[in-house]
């Protein structure tokens, strides 16, 4: 439980907006426990699993035994010689604590790959949802604006005919109202009164 409670503070406080923007989609999750709890023991024994792995574990193993070798044939001491049993018996102890180890941190980490892997089909789905949202809103306002073409064009047609409608009785009017030898005189350029 105080993993837990560690977990969610640190994500409450988070070290930042960043943080809890990152882990969104796994923060519903930190509740889950692993199979073997969250308790000191699984953590530590976790880390320890973990650490058999390292190059700095390796590397003292092995000066460890190069040194142990070393004191019992040189014969700076006699606790372990020749057949090295006792050094068989250390490596055997440690395969028989190693192995339980490593299972254990395997199996908290595939539980914990599984609730990732939720969370990450989760994120997909949302997108899917939000991408299929986007597409369908494209098509409303696509055909919105196809129509709105449809209604300008045929505005724009009504406004054409209208136009010549107006042309041709504006001039029928003009027709009758003007008398024709006025309409001719406006025709006609104007001729001076002194060339007469």
């Amino acid at each position: 439980m105080e993993h837990q409670a560690d977990a969610n503070e640190t994500a409450k406080k988070g070290e930042g907006k960043e943080y809890e923007h990152f882990y969104r989609f796994h923060l519903p999750h930190v509740h889950l426990s692993s199979v073997y709890g969250d308790d000191w023991f699984s953590l530590k024994a976790e880390a320890f699993a973990r650490f058999f792995g390292t190059p700095v574990f390796l590397l003292a193993q092995t000066a460890i035994v190069a040194v142990w070798i070393l004191i019992n044939v040189l014969g700076l001491a006699t606790f372990d010689v020749y057949p090295f049993i006792l050094l068989n018996l250390a490596f055997s102890l440690q395969a028989a604590y190693a192995a339980p180890l490593i299972l254990l941190a395997q199996t908290r980490q595939a539980d914990r790959d599984k609730a990732h892997a939720l969370a990450d089909a989760e994120h997909r789905e949302a997108l899917h949802r939000a991408s299929e949202e986007r597409q369908a809103m494209g098509e409303r306002q696509t055909a919105l604006l196809v129509d709105m073409v449809k209604q300008n064009t045929l505005l724009t047609e009504t406004v054409k005919a209208l136009t010549e409608r107006v042309e041709v009785l504006t001039l029928e009017v003009h027709k009758s109202v003007v008398p024709p030898d006025i309409s001719d005189r406006k025709k006609t350029p104007l001729q001076s009164p002194s060339g007469a």
